[in-house]
């Protein structure tokens, strides 16, 4: 995909082309009564590009280039033709038959569908200020839509849209129980009757969406997932509906063997009662909704000393790895940092630097004066005896 948004929009003269073909796909359309008209609606647009750190842009790229189809098609053909073009011609014959393949279109509807059902969780997991609790929602409802797609009647479901728009874009529809051959070596490992359903249902649809289901099972396990319960139910504006002492110090006690001891387990439990009834009817706890507010409001009321058990289990909860912001973030800053110029700095400088980039905020608080003050004094010095 991105060899074919690059080969239309990587010089002017074909994006000029790609918005006259816009509006002659409009005129066309709006002359069937296929769209409606009105202030706004029916806008000339260009293709996006993903951002290689940018998760989400994915799926507006895949979004655009399916909004564009015969567009982007309609200037493909054109550079392929084109006697003018000299080099690219190739690249226009070349991403033109890609682009009005059915494998093409099958695996670009998939990853729309499947990004539209991932898209609503990893924008939340990517917000800095997260609020971890509500995620164990958003995991549970992802899993389940993506069973249901995977599914017989999500298939059905889905082969009937690719067939549509196969038939109106003229893409030309391969028999599905005809044989399918594999391309390269891997056509003398095909085992016998290895037909294009079985290769479209089997080795693309459902083995994607097994990929997805099992990095999200492998991301949030029940360890994660346990936790994040116990999570819910100490979040005092939802009203402790599910809340049980007993059980939550079960879950202390199989997650955290290391961090309370018998005793600190006894103790938690007490203060845990203790914190519901307060939270109930505290007009500065009851209204709280995360679990990083619940743990500042403790510390601003004092209320961290006489609930030190609590306490010690909101920040062990505050540390749980669930968010893939930190991943992007990382991502993100090792492309600014590591350039082609600084690709050969040693790990542990390129560490430093990150972590000084990635943790900005802390960073500032800290003036010039400082570092060189810690650093004069972790410097090693002669001792004259």
């Amino acid at each position: 995909m991105v060899f074919i948004v690059n080969t239309v929009d990587s010089s002017s003269k074909r994006h000029d082309e790609l918005h006259d073909a816009q509006m002659d796909e409009l005129a066309r359309l709006l002359a069937i009564d296929e769209l409606e008209t009105g202030q706004g609606a029916n806008q000339i647009c260009s293709l996006k590009c993903p951002g290689d750190t940018r998760w989400g842009s994915h799926l507006g790229s895949i979004a655009s280039l399916m909004d564009l189809f015969n567009p982007v098609s309609s200037v493909l053909q054109n550079l392929a033709s084109d006697s003018s073009a000299g080099a690219n011609r190739a690249d226009g014959d070349t991403a033109f038959n890609y682009l009005t393949s059915f494998e093409f279109v099958f695996v670009l509807l998939m990853m729309r569908e499947i990004m539209e059902i991932t898209e609503q969780l990893g924008q939340a997991l990517q917000k800095k200020t997260q609020d971890i609790v509500n995620a164990i929602r958003l995991v549970q409802s992802t899993k389940v839509l993506l069973e249901e797609m995977r599914s017989d009647d999500g298939w059905e479901n889905f082969i009937s849209g690719v067939v549509e728009f196969c038939l109106g874009h003229e893409i030309d529809i391969p028999d599905m129980e005809a044989t399918y051959i594999m391309r390269g070596g891997r056509a003398r490992r095909q085992p016998d009757h290895f037909t294009n359903d079985r290769y479209f249902r089997v080795e693309i649809f459902r083995a994607t969406i097994d990929t997805q289901l099992a990095e999200l099972n492998l991301k949030f396990n029940e360890k994660v997932m346990d936790l994040l319960s116990i999570s819910t139910t100490l979040i005092p504006k939802n009203g402790f509906p599910s809340f049980s002492a007993s059980e939550i110090c079960k879950v202390v006690e199989k997650y955290y063997p290391a961090d309370f001891n018998q005793q600190e387990k006894l103790r938690l439990e007490y203060q845990l009662k203790h914190f519901v009834v307060d939270a109930s009817n505290s007009e500065e706890l009851k209204n709280i909704a995360t679990i990083a507010e619940l743990c500042r409001c403790l510390v601003a009321t004092g209320r961290h000393r006489t609930s030190n058990m609590i306490d010690r289990l909101l920040r062990l909860l505050l540390t749980l790895p669930i968010s893939t912001a930190s991943a992007e973030r990382v991502f993100s800053i090792l492309k600014i940092t590591k350039t082609r110029l600084r690709n050969k700095m040693e790990d542990e400088f390129l560490a430093n630097n990150l972590v000084v980039h990635i943790e900005g905020e802390i960073a500032r608080d800290y003036s010039y004066e400082d570092i060189i003050t810690d650093f004069r004094n972790l410097k090693k010095r002669k001792v004259d005896f």
